[in-house]
């Protein structure tokens, strides 16, 4: 690129010293030309008062030559001593010479002769007042012969050669117009360079003029061609900084990182000494653009751009993609050092970033790699620092890992899995299981949860905590939940129960806003399912992306008759703002706070609260993870709606659930379903429960039968 650069320089200036040469060149051609014609012009002035004398001249020839006609004879010659003929007296030159008088009041003829045009060419074709030195050299006489013969009355025929010299001497050609056959043409030859001299001043100053315009023409056309020329070379320079840098941070971009990490490789190899590679990556980085828009995002990613190079001043800091950065470390190599400066970057996004009053959290996740020899190459030390990074998010995000080499071998599982996904999908290795719904206040068995699980034909069956990361990681999920859906949809259409729901998840990965709805409606009109008897369960980090067009696509799945649920509910930080958005059907609490009851008094008092928000909101209420009759016991307390765990059943077939109903028996006498509460709520005897599961129980209870108005025990 520079070299073709350098090569259109070398011709643009050729091409302009070309133009200036041809601008001086047509300059003095010019000059030349005009003042050629202005001599000619200026020397038939002159003659024009004479015309009349010359003519009386010729007549005389003419007349004299009539009557005594010399065979030989074709031309005179009027300042030699032959002019003392019978055909012309000696005293007609001397008139004519006095009759042009130069300004100096010298005359200006030097010389004349008459030509006699009719007259045969004497022997050997030269005639005599040539050779007598009439000062004509052969061309002059040549135009001469040929103005004689032409019908212009008077020609002047300045001496200038070809490169624009001017002689001493002009010819003047004489020949009335209507002169006949016989007249005979005077040729004069005269000073023209005091006509030149007086010439000389105007023409300085019109040669100055056309000069100048010149000039002023090609300073434009220069102009022109400057702006051109920089315009280019600015459209250039723009080029190649597109090139190598990114235009919304200002950092280098992938290509150059490459280059220089390769040769920061060589360089290291020859030196024997180490490089470190950061992959740095945006959490949730999406979230961010759906939930302020992609103007907020772009000025997101330039304060993390400021903010790495800020940590990593004396460093090669880059943008890969998105929201993907790199850094390349040189001069601190070292374990300890990147580490340090690793936590100095996390430590960096603990101040928000405020855009347009906007507080917005920063959260990083860094992979580091370090090559130790001289057999690393780029690629090798990208993918390891990419592994590190991979494990970085999966590790609670806002932190760092360094790479390890059971990282390839976990690369190597995922890699497997993802295969074993799209092979899964094409050869129908999933199936559903599914886990029961049980009713607290009366024991019935309400419907099922659908879970997807899948048989590897060599593998065995392979956990969804396993599979499904990877399938959202590679965008599998999408093609997988619309199969669970399709497949929930009309397994349930055939159960022999037609009361029984089926709840089936929907990851925000594979939510898409203005598409999930006709998916739905499509696997009720598949299966021909009753959409009451369908729930679409969902989390709030699928509310926090693009929040309007995802609740706008909910009220159309609602639409339809199906119910939505909002899955593993209080784990978020803004659950409570989302259920004012959209009116859920279900809430279901998540099992960490289930697993906590009865243990903790803040997790007891979070249940209750949230069995209160249910109540008041006419919001059904489920817990997951039940496992223990002491948490049945207390949620029961509470006053939760539906329970499923373990404890009443786990993730199985249809129809073993079926033929297991019930699981417990029913307390017929009124009331709930558990006879111990019963029995605590009737009496002040406690004796039932274990002490302190029973001390949970009532303060359970009281809170959830006391009236608003009344303060809780």
């Amino acid at each position: 690129m520079a070299s073709s650069l350098a090569k259109r320089n070398i011709v643009i200036f050729f091409i302009s010293m070309s133009l200036v040469l041809l601008l001086a060149l047509g300059v003095y051609a010019s000059n030349r030309l005009l003042t050629q014609w202005l001599l000619v012009r200026g020397l038939e002035q002159a003659f024009i008062p004479h015309k009349n004398d010359i003519r009386d001249i010729l007549q005389t020839l003419e007349e004299k030559r009539k009557r005594q006609p010399p065979a030989h004879l074709s031309g005179l010659r009027l300042s030699t001593p032959e002019t003392s003929s019978p055909h012309l007296r000696p005293d007609q030159f001397a008139r004519l010479k006095d009759s042009l008088q130069l300004n100096s009041g010298t005359s200006a003829v030097v010389d004349a002769a008459v030509v006699f045009t009719g007259a045969p060419d004497p022997v050997g074709g030269v005639p005599d007042w040539y050779e007598n030195n009439l000062l004509l050299s052969p061309d002059d006489l040549t135009k001469a012969r040929a103005a004689l013969t032409s019908n212009k009355a008077l020609t002047a025929i300045p001496d200038m050669t070809w490169y624009g010299r001017f002689g001493a001497h002009a010819i003047m050609v004489f020949r009335p117009e209507d002169a006949s056959e016989a007249m005979p043409g005077l040729l004069v030859l005269v000073t023209q360079s005091e006509l030149l001299t007086s010439l000389a001043q105007p023409m300085r100053s019109i040669t100055a003029a056309v000069g100048g315009l010149c000039l002023a023409s090609f300073v434009f056309a220069g102009i022109l061609l400057w702006m051109r020329f920089h315009d280019q070379v600015r459209t250039n320079r723009n080029i190649q900084y597109l090139a190598h840098h990114d235009t919304l941070t200002g950092l280098p971009n992938r290509a150059v990182f490459n280059a220089r990490l390769n040769e920061a490789l060589r360089l290291a190899q020859a030196k024997a000494s180490n490089i470190g590679v950061m992959l740095i990556d945006v959490d949730k980085f999406k979230e961010i653009n759906d939930t302020h828009g992609h103007g907020i995002g772009d000025v997101f990613l330039q304060i993390v751009g400021e903010r790495l190079t800020t940590v990593f001043a004396n460093h090669l800091v880059a943008r890969l993609s998105g929201d993907e950065f790199a850094v390349m470390l040189t001069t601190t190599s070292d374990t300890g050092r990147m580490t340090r400066l690793a936590t100095e970057m996390i430590a960096a996004t603990a101040a928000p970033c405020v855009i347009d009053g906007r507080e917005i959290k920063l959260s990083l996740s860094i992979g580091i790699a370090r090559a130790t020899d001289g057999s690393w190459r780029a690629t090798r030390l990208l993918h390891c620092a990419d592994l590190a990074l991979y494990r970085a998010k999966h590790s609670g995000r806002s932190t760092f890992s360094w790479y390890t080499p059971e990282l390839d071998a976990e690369a190597k599982k995922r890699k497997e899995i993802e295969n074993g996904l799209i092979k899964a999908l094409k050869f129908d290795q999933f199936h559903l299981a599914y886990q029961p719904q049980y009713s607290l206040k009366d024991g019935s068995l309400k419907g099922y949860e659908a879970l997807i699980r899948w048989e590897h034909p060599s593998k065995g069956t392979i956990r969804p905590d396993v599979f499904v990361p990877i399938a959202e990681d590679t965008g599998l999920i999408e093609e997988i939940g619309t199969w669970v859906l399709n497949r929930a949809c009309f397994e349930a259409a055939h159960w022999e129960n037609t009361e029984r729901r089926v709840a089936v998840n929907m990851s925000a990965a594979q939510f898409v806003a203005g598409e999930s709805h006709k998916r739905v409606a499509q696997a009720l009109q598949n299966s021909q399912l009753d959409p009451k008897r369908l729930e679409i369960e969902i989390t709030e980090s699928l509310l926090i992306s693009n929040t309007d067009a995802v609740i706008e696509t909910l009220r159309q799945i609602r639409d339809l008759g199906v119910s939505i649920a909002m899955d593993d509910f209080g784990t978020g930080y803004s659950s409570l703002s989302y259920l004012s958005l959209f009116p859920f059907d279900k809430i279901k609490i998540d099992k960490a706070f289930v697993q906590n009851l009865g243990k903790d008094a803040s997790t007891d008092a979070i249940v209750t609260s949230i069995v209160g928000l249910g109540r008041s909101l006419d919001v059904t209420i489920t817990a997951e993870g039940v496992e223990t009759e002491e948490q049945a016991i207390l949620l029961s307390a509470a006053g939760c709606d539906l329970v499923q765990g373990f404890m009443f059943g786990k993730p199985d077939t249809v129809e073993k659930h079926e033929a297991n109903f019930p699981v417990f028996p029913l307390n017929t006498s009124g009331g709930r379903w558990f006879p111990q509460i019963q029995a605590a709520r009737q009496s002040s005897q406690k004796t039932a429960l274990p002490p302190k599961l029973s001390q949970y129980a009532t303060r359970m209870t009281k809170a959830v039968d006391t009236p608003p108005s009344e303060p809780s025990a």
